[in-house]
């Protein structure tokens, strides 16, 4: 068999497998946001935290119940690194440095996941556990709180309240979150991944000289690093290390994993908004847009342009061969589609266009399908622009799921898209002026700008991955990569509550002969165009002058 005919095949189980629990696992999320009851253990958590979880709150309240948390989050997370040398189970590690903490607690917290440093050199045991995966549950609730948050917005009608944060932070780390990981941890132990307080393993290599090895409580922070489209590794290698992703098998349920909740959440919406049509028809839009950026890649690798690759026939530079060239695309395709930085391969390896593919796919707003909770809201605003679009055409205000979709409306919207790129383009282009960038940047040309553009792009996006070939590790970039992981993460939220906060407030108005449909592939395809619009009048100057230069080269 053909490696062509092996990875269609390992691409059409993973579609099996997503489609076999998308409708249980989408109403088990719909059930967990409209629950009128709350668990024993989440009623204890209320009365710990003072709150009434039967009270709902207006947008402004649940927008500064958000900022509130995330900014704690942020101050306790770089007080645990930066006291890192009190700490049981740090191995002689000392203190973070002050930027670097910084850095690392504003990834954690905004989801992106970025890491400037190596981690089993900087991080003991307890900053991984009690710090980061924490976070790593904490931050993936908090997107999908904000989802559920605009889904409400639609769904309701003549009310300014659009949920309890506290209430949807807390189901959706008990009732979703957790019990999926801890399943999945166990998985993964069994598929060989490592699970040890031990600080590394003793051996003697070839060259006769004793060795340590890594080792970390890697399989449970692996799960709900994919799970919760977070990203950062224990270990620096992240998905590449064999005991974070033992062989083909792991590697496949980690990409399950990772497209599990965005994808299944277009069946919670479809669900919550009474009209699971609407639901698919979001689901096939961002199914389409994987599906291309995933031929894309897989071609580009598979017909590499580059001297060395043509030497060898072939672009295995940077991929492990226990997955080989498409297993490594798909890899890249899905976590640059969902907002989580993990990798099994370098994508600076990558060929020109592959590269350009992984760009793309976050440009496009990690949309297909989007990050936890991220990709949700984040395809519902730009449904927003495109029905608003629409309405323009024919002259007519428009509607969306019963709701007009006036000035308030597209002014929160507009807002929430223009966000990342404006951080993308003025973050990158900052730095490409300064010449002390140049010296941080492994190649010169169409790929070190690339390099430079794909840090920003994944710090607006709150991605993570690094292209690899920049040394992020200076001031500059550890600062504005960490203000453009705040920025890209919070603007764009307190946006989607006041879109949510608005349409809630609205009267429900009936269909007439002159309201665009949008369940059917009419709808699907202005969405898509409006994904694809957005994102090329934005970006092409700047992929024209990168990964476009250098496939073309």
């Amino acid at each position: 068999m053909s490696t062509f005919a092996v990875g269609t095949a390992q691409f059409g189980l993973l579609v099996l497998a997503l489609a076999a629990v998308h409708r249980p696992f989408g109403d088990h999320m719909a059930r967990a946001y409209t629950d009128d009851r709350h668990w024993r253990v989440e009623r204890r958590l209320y009365r710990l935290l003072r709150v009434d979880g039967d009270s709902g709150q207006s947008w402004t309240t649940y927008a500064a119940a958000v900022l509130g948390f995330s900014f704690v989050s942020v101050v306790l997370l770089y007080l645990l690194q930066r006291s890192q040398a009190w700490l049981p189970l740090n191995f002689g590690r000392g203190a973070v440095e002050p930027a670097m903490a910084f850095n690392t607690a504003v990834s954690f917290v905004t989801n992106t996941n970025w890491q400037s440093y190596v981690p089993e050199q900087a991080l003991g045991h307890t900053v991984q556990l009690a710090g980061l995966t924490v976070q790593n549950f904490l931050s993936a609730a908090v997107g999908m709180a904000v989802a559920v948050a605009l889904v409400r917005g639609f769904s309701r009608s003549g009310t300014d309240r659009i949920g309890n944060f506290w209430v949807d932070l807390t189901r959706g780390v008990v009732r979703i979150l957790l019990p999926v990981a801890a399943v999945a941890a166990v998985l993964l132990v069994a598929l060989g991944a490592v699970m040890s307080f031990a600080p590394g393993l003793h051996a003697v290599g070839l060259d006769g000289r004793p060795h340590t090895i890594a080792t970390a409580p890697v399989a449970s922070q692996e799960a709900i690093k994919v799970l919760g489209t977070n990203g950062g590794g224990v270990l620096n290698a992240n998905s590449a290390h064999p005991f974070a992703n033992p062989g083909g098998f792991s590697d496949l349920v980690q990409v399950f994993l990772i497209l599990l909740i965005p994808t299944c959440l277009t069946r919670t919406f479809g669900t919550m908004v009474g009209d699971r049509r609407q639901g698919r028809a979001l689901l096939a839009v961002m199914g389409g847009l994987l599906a291309a950026m995933l031929a894309i890649a897989w071609w580009a690798e598979a017909h590499p342009n580059g001297p060395a690759a043509l030497a060898a026939g072939a672009a295995t530079e940077g991929k492990e061969t226990r997955f080989g060239t498409y297993l490594s695309a798909l890899f890249a395709v899905v976590t640059t589609g969902t907002s989580t930085g993990a990798v099994n391969s370098a994508h600076d390896s990558l060929t020109g266009l592959g590269g350009g593919v992984a760009l793309l796919n976050m440009l496009l707003g990690e949309v297909a399908p989007g990050g936890a909770g991220a990709g949700l809201y984040g395809i519902l605003v730009l449904s927003v622009l495109a029905v608003f679009l629409a309405g323009l055409m024919v002259g007519r205000t428009p509607e969306y799921l019963g709701k007009k979709l006036g000035r308030r409306e597209i002014t929160a919207a507009a807002l929430s898209i223009l966000v990342m790129p404006t951080l993308v383009l003025l973050g990158a282009g900052t730095a490409i002026a300064l010449p002390a960038t140049s010296a941080a940047m492994a190649n010169s040309g169409a790929h070190g700008l690339s390099e430079v553009l794909y840090a920003y792009a994944s710090a607006a996006n709150n991605n993570g991955s690094a292209f690899a070939g920049l040394t992020a590790t200076g001031d500059f970039f550890q600062v504005t990569l960490a203000l453009a992981m705040l920025f890209g993460r919070f603007v764009p939220i307190m946006a989607v509550l006041m879109l949510a906060g608005t349409l809630a407030r609205q009267r429900r108005v009936p269909a007439t002969a002159g309201t665009l449909p949008t369940t059917g592939p009419l709808f699907a395809g202005l969405l898509t165009g409006t994904v694809v619009l957005v994102a090329a009048l934005t970006f092409l100057p700047a992929l024209a002058l990168g990964p476009i230069a250098e496939a073309l080269a």
